[in-house]
């Protein structure tokens, strides 16, 4: 038998297969078409794209291990978070879906905060809202798209859009909807109170589960477009960070990873709910009922560099890219990269923040300004551990994993950069992984999401940070961190230009 884990990301569905060893046996992507940036800030994507790639994904790789729907006895659901898809009465997709890096609600969350009062958003969903969450950009459309919203009667997630083509059923999960601004965290149910005073209908928000609870069963009609089985149980799944941290083993004390895809997110367990008083770090329900975590997180981190290779070097490779880089020195010469391409999320929370290389003189070269890309992107991963650290976390290795963990070069500089040992893992697959693993849970496989970590999780490669280069990038984070207090009236400048 197989349980299949699904991830929905950015720039494509993953679909993988995992045997009863958790090994992962198979695996396929189907893309996503690009993000459609019509203005600078904004970034959407069609829901129904989300489940073609998904359903092409779960097709593809049930054909390359020749497998038939029969042989899956369980589905997790894994994918980004944040994102607004909204359904009408007969199920279509109103609008397509402003996603998690959207950043144009700033003036959504200014009202939320004056009229709710920043305290009480606190004391009801443990964080403080962000342009980046669905709450506001929900509130984007009530306020600028009236004759859409008032056709809106289901709000789901984009992992969730799937389990509903999937199943039929309207449903989410604890870790998910905690990054709504919506959801009470600590109680771990959604808020009625704040709901109440933002005159947001309770209806249109679908039943949560806990992340290993079944919450849905494969249809006849997503049967004949995937292939899988009907009656095929589909669990709660997870938002893709808390997904990729049981893919990571990340769910019991004393362990953080640092995950590097299109964002970056620096991610540990805790017991309890913890808070970090600026609320400069998120704290979220985990995937592991009874559990929370917290991280911190870069809007731009993968992203930085894919947006290097988009505009400034077409056709590329990234590992090419990343050799090109280690040619050039630690600190890049003095070149500074801020990594600011959709506002910053830990430690600034600025939707109005910008990107750009400081520091660029005549003699620096392509390699510098590639390098200079890659440490600041450390760099602010380095915000986020530190935070977390602060907030008593103990912290005595980071396990590693997304694309950036793929480069040896980008590992060594991360160790360097944390100061702290890089653990990679046998399987690099993150969020699809652990959904895969959540499935298994649910179909009692295992009886706990940490039973099934200690199980199968198993740690590979260690990289040792280096005394010399831990010195030299202490020293350029210490510039790093002084760029954007500086630059922040400028960005509100550049802002109110227009």
């Amino acid at each position: 038998m197989f349980w299949l884990g699904i991830d929905i990301g950015t720039g494509g569905s993953r679909a993988l297969l995992i045997d009863e060893q958790g090994r992962v046996r198979h695996s396929y992507t189907a893309p996503h078409d690009d993000m459609k940036m019509e203005r600078p800030m904004w970034a959407e994507q069609d829901p129904d794209n989300w489940w073609s790639a998904a359903a092409a994904a779960i097709r593809g790789v049930l054909g390359d291990a020749k497998a038939t729907g029969e042989e899956i006895a369980g589905v997790g659901l894994s994918g980004q978070m944040h994102g607004l898809t909204l359904l009408d009465e007969a199920d279509r997709v109103i609008r397509p879906a402003l996603i998690w890096c959207d950043q144009r609600s700033q003036a959504q969350v200014d009202w939320i905060n004056s009229t709710a009062g920043r305290q009480m958003v606190l004391d009801c969903t443990a964080n403080p809202v962000l342009t980046g969450f669905t709450l506001p950009k929900l509130l984007w459309v009530r306020d600028n798209e009236p004759q859409n919203y008032a056709r809106v009667r289901h709000v789901l997630l984009p992992k969730d859009y799937i389990r509903f083509k999937l199943t039929g059923e309207y449903a989410s999960d604890v870790s998910d909807a905690s990054g709504t601004a919506m959801f009470d965290v600590v109680r771990r149910k959604w808020s009625q109170a704040l709901a109440a005073k933002l005159d947001i209908d309770r209806t249109i928000l679908p039943y949560v589960y806990e992340s290993p609870d079944v919450s849905g069963r494969v249809s006849e009609c997503a049967a004949t477009a995937t292939g899988l089985k009907a009656g095929t149980p589909v669990v709660g799944g997870a938002g893709d960070q808390a997904a990729s941290a049981v893919g990571n083993g990340i769910v019991e004390p004393g362990v953080v990873s640092c995950t590097i895809g299109t964002s970056g997110v620096v991610f540990a367990h805790t017991d309890k709910p913890a808070y970090d008083a600026d609320g400069r770090v998120h704290t979220f329900c985990h995937a592991v009922p009874g559990a929370w975590h917290v991280m911190g997180v870069t809007q731009g981190a993968g992203l930085s560099l894919q947006w290097f290779r988009n505009q400034l070097a077409p056709g590329a490779e990234y590992d090419a890219l990343t050799a090109e880089a280690a040619t050039s020195a630690v600190c890049s010469q003095g070149l500074y990269w801020l990594p600011y391409l959709m506002g910053e999320r830990t430690p600034h929370l600025d939707a109005y923040a910008r990107g750009g290389w400081v520091g660029l003189t005549a003699k620096h070269t392509r390699a510098d300004l590639i390098r200079a890309l890659i440490e600041g992107v450390s760099f602010s991963q380095k915000d986020c551990l530190d935070i977390i650290e602060q907030m008593g976390v103990a912290v005595e290795s980071v396990r590693v994993s997304g694309g950036g963990a793929r480069s040896a070069f980008w590992r060594q500089m991360l160790a360097d950069v944390f100061a702290k040992p890089v653990v990679t893992l046998e399987t690099q697959e993150g969020s699809a992984y652990g959904a895969a693993l959540l499935a298994m849970v649910g179909t009692r496989v295992y009886a706990t999401v940490p039973e099934a970590c200690r199980a199968v999780v198993r740690e590979t490669e260690r990289v040792e940070s280096r005394s010399w280069e831990a010195q030299q990038y202490a020293r350029g984070h210490q510039v790093y961190k002084a760029l954007y207090p500086a630059l922040k009236p400028i960005y509100g400048l550049i802002h109110n230009a227009g």
